[in-house]
Protein backbone atom coordinates (compact mmCIF):
# COMPACT_ATOMS: atom_id res chain seq x y z
CA UNK A 1 0.00 0.00 0.00
CA UNK A 2 2.61 2.62 1.18
CA UNK A 3 4.68 1.88 -2.44
CA UNK A 4 1.51 2.53 -3.93
CA UNK A 5 0.65 5.85 -2.33
CA UNK A 6 4.50 6.63 -2.60
CA UNK A 7 4.35 6.55 -6.46
CA UNK A 8 0.89 8.25 -6.76
CA UNK A 9 2.13 10.95 -4.62
CA UNK A 10 5.31 11.17 -6.95
CA UNK A 11 3.44 11.27 -10.10
CA UNK A 12 1.19 14.06 -8.94
CA UNK A 13 3.69 16.44 -8.02
CA UNK A 14 5.63 15.68 -11.26
CA UNK A 15 2.78 16.78 -13.19
CA UNK A 16 1.95 19.85 -11.11
CA UNK A 17 5.43 20.67 -11.63
CA UNK A 18 5.30 19.81 -15.42
CA UNK A 19 2.06 22.22 -15.21
CA UNK A 20 3.94 25.27 -13.73
CA UNK A 21 6.40 24.66 -16.17
CA UNK A 22 4.67 25.69 -18.78
CA UNK A 23 3.99 28.91 -18.44
CA UNK A 24 7.15 29.92 -16.31
CA UNK A 25 8.84 29.06 -19.19
CA UNK A 26 7.00 30.20 -22.07
CA UNK A 27 8.41 33.58 -21.48
CA UNK A 28 11.88 32.61 -21.72
CA UNK A 29 11.83 29.97 -24.22
CA UNK A 30 11.14 30.92 -27.87
CA UNK A 31 10.66 28.50 -30.76
CA UNK A 32 11.69 29.69 -34.52
CA UNK A 33 8.29 30.84 -36.17
CA UNK A 34 8.01 27.72 -38.35
CA UNK A 35 8.14 25.79 -35.73
CA UNK A 36 5.39 27.22 -33.73
CA UNK A 37 3.60 27.24 -37.22
CA UNK A 38 4.26 23.08 -37.25
CA UNK A 39 3.30 22.84 -33.34
CA UNK A 40 -0.11 23.94 -34.13
CA UNK A 41 -0.30 22.01 -37.48
CA UNK A 42 0.52 19.01 -35.79
CA UNK A 43 -2.57 19.11 -33.18
CA UNK A 44 -4.60 19.44 -35.43
CA UNK A 45 -3.82 16.51 -36.77
CA UNK A 46 -3.70 14.37 -34.27
CA UNK A 47 -6.96 15.43 -33.02
CA UNK A 48 -7.84 14.15 -37.05
CA UNK A 49 -6.10 11.11 -36.68
CA UNK A 50 -7.81 10.34 -32.83
CA UNK A 51 -11.06 10.78 -34.83
CA UNK A 52 -10.36 8.59 -37.66
CA UNK A 53 -9.35 5.74 -35.43
CA UNK A 54 -12.74 6.08 -32.83
CA UNK A 55 -14.91 6.42 -35.71
CA UNK A 56 -13.89 3.92 -38.44
CA UNK A 57 -12.58 1.01 -35.95
CA UNK A 58 -14.19 -1.18 -33.01
CA UNK A 59 -11.95 -2.95 -31.09
CA UNK A 60 -9.71 -4.80 -33.35
CA UNK A 61 -11.92 -4.36 -36.23
CA UNK A 62 -13.83 -2.16 -38.77
CA UNK A 63 -16.89 -0.10 -37.22
CA UNK A 64 -19.75 -0.33 -38.98
CA UNK A 65 -21.33 2.55 -41.72
CA UNK A 66 -23.16 4.01 -39.04
CA UNK A 67 -20.48 5.38 -36.62
CA UNK A 68 -18.44 7.16 -39.67
CA UNK A 69 -21.53 8.65 -40.70
CA UNK A 70 -22.55 10.08 -37.61
CA UNK A 71 -19.31 11.53 -37.19
CA UNK A 72 -19.42 13.10 -40.69
CA UNK A 73 -23.14 14.51 -39.76
CA UNK A 74 -21.39 16.30 -36.65
CA UNK A 75 -18.37 16.73 -38.37
CA UNK A 76 -20.64 19.20 -41.52
CA UNK A 77 -22.30 20.78 -38.94
CA UNK A 78 -19.32 21.53 -36.82
CA UNK A 79 -17.75 23.12 -39.88
CA UNK A 80 -20.84 24.92 -40.28
CA UNK A 81 -20.11 26.15 -36.65
CA UNK A 82 -23.34 24.72 -35.73
CA UNK A 83 -23.51 25.01 -31.26
CA UNK A 84 -21.44 22.15 -29.84
CA UNK A 85 -24.35 20.87 -28.47
CA UNK A 86 -26.45 20.38 -31.74
CA UNK A 87 -23.71 18.80 -33.16
CA UNK A 88 -23.02 16.10 -30.51
CA UNK A 89 -26.93 14.67 -30.76
CA UNK A 90 -27.02 15.35 -34.13
CA UNK A 91 -23.97 12.81 -34.61
CA UNK A 92 -25.42 10.77 -32.39
CA UNK A 93 -29.42 10.67 -33.44
CA UNK A 94 -27.79 10.19 -37.06
CA UNK A 95 -25.77 6.94 -35.93
CA UNK A 96 -28.81 5.68 -33.58
CA UNK A 97 -31.46 6.09 -36.55
CA UNK A 98 -29.22 4.23 -39.05
CA UNK A 99 -28.75 1.50 -36.39
CA UNK A 100 -32.36 1.55 -35.97
CA UNK A 101 -32.46 0.73 -39.62
CA UNK A 102 -30.63 -2.08 -39.56
CA UNK A 103 -27.36 -0.20 -40.81
CA UNK A 104 -24.65 -1.70 -38.62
Amino acid sequence: MVPALAAMLALAGGTLLLRLAGPALRAKVTFPERAEKLLEISAVVLLAALTATAALTEGDSPAGAARPLGVAVGGLLAWRKAPFLVVVLAAAAAAALLRLAGIP
